[in-house]
């Protein structure tokens, strides 16, 4: 794989939607700044909210670029900060990630040079101390965050390996898997072709990759991010009831949904799965005796946590319908394990 030097390092842009994450945003933007890429290399952009905390004395600390996003959602902000970005590859993460290695951006630009059929670079979620063992349990074990997603998700397949790269793929006939977020890396010019600095939502510009013939994406073997979704079981509640109000008001602008597109289960099957024993301690216990890990168990009360904050931001969005700022207004407090601290 290509050894990149300050003479011949492609420029990468790193995104982040921001609102009030004082609290986690040095232990990511930190993360960034120990990669072994060339540091004038890459960008960091930020689009933020219009915090009211620390955020953007934090992100000026570590030379950020923070451009003030008054779009409804993170979606928006992602399309504003797209706009400005000046990088050849395109890198995602939310304030809620600690990229894992210092290598990810060397490895994943490296990767997708010597790959060009490849859509992008998807980022493994390894636990951290960090976290406590419930997040642990939806960004490792379930890798997608939410019992309901991870249910009707298609498994992909391995493809190939070529040393710390893998390539991967879904099955035939079907796109239902959410790419795109969390550490993913882009190229700018697929990026570009996707028209994504105008419809930008992080699952859609892959899933019209796909579409478009690149059904392939990489992996970087055990490196990715660790992604600090929430602590708690009360917390994800609150965050599925966000993202479930971030879904609705996404579907009124567009149609194109990877859960459209013949997933595993459908949508009703996975909501009622989640609220029976049977189906929920299955799968807990069957993780448990393949991985010997006993965070499996928090599966038992995640699932119907996960239709109680669905059902809840369903209501919540027909209610407070007419605002326009619901999205943020209803974004629940992330800290680390530890309080906060590196």
């Amino acid at each position: 794989m290509k050894s990149f030097t300050q003479n011949n390092a492609p420029r990468v842009s790193v995104i982040l939607p921001t609102l009030n994450v004082a609290s986690l945003l040095d232990n990511c933007l930190a993360s960034i700044a120990r990669q072994t890429y060339p540091r004038d290399r890459i960008q960091i952009i930020l689009a933020d909210a219009h915090s009211t905390d620390a955020t953007r004395d934090i992100a000026k600390k570590y030379g950020a670029v923070v451009l003030d996003d008054d779009g409804k959602n993170m979606e928006e902000g992602k399309r504003l900060a797209l706009r400005h970005s000046q990088g050849d590859y395109i890198l995602f993460v939310d304030a809620d990630n600690e990229i894992t290695h210092p290598d990810y951006i060397e490895l994943a630009v490296g990767a997708l040079d010597a790959n060009p059929q490849a859509l992008g670079v998807e980022g493994y979620y390894p636990p951290s101390q960090k976290m406590s063992s419930f997040c642990a349990y939806l960004t490792h074990l379930l890798h997608i965050s939410d019992p309901i997603a991870w249910l009707m998700s298609a498994n992909p397949r391995l493809v190939g390996r070529d040393g710390l790269v893998e390539r991967w793929t879904l099955p035939r006939g079907t796109y239902a898997y959410p790419l795109g977020a969390n550490g993913f890396v882009f190229r700018r010019a697929d990026l570009e072709f996707a028209r994504a600095a105008d419809h930008f939502q992080d699952t859609h510009v892959a899933l019209h990759l796909m579409r478009a013939g690149k059904r392939e994406w990489l992996r970087i073997s055990g490196r990715g991010v660790h992604h600090y979704y929430v602590q708690t079981l009360c917390g994800f509640v609150q965050k599925r009831r966000r993202a479930t109000v971030h879904f609705l008001r996404v579907r009124q602008e567009t149609r194109t949904h990877w859960m459209r597109e013949k997933p595993a289960v459908p949508l009703w099957l996975a909501g009622l799965y989640c609220v029976t024993v049977v189906g929920p301690l299955f799968h807990a216990f069957r993780g448990l005796a393949r991985d010997r890990d006993w965070r499996w168990l928090w599966h038992l009360p995640a699932c119907p946590a996960s239709v109680v904050g669905d059902a809840w931001g369903v209501w919540t969005c027909k209610i407070r319908r007419n605002d326009p700022k619901l999205v943020a207004a209803l974004k629940p407090e992330q800290r680390l394990k530890d309080g906060g601290s590196n």
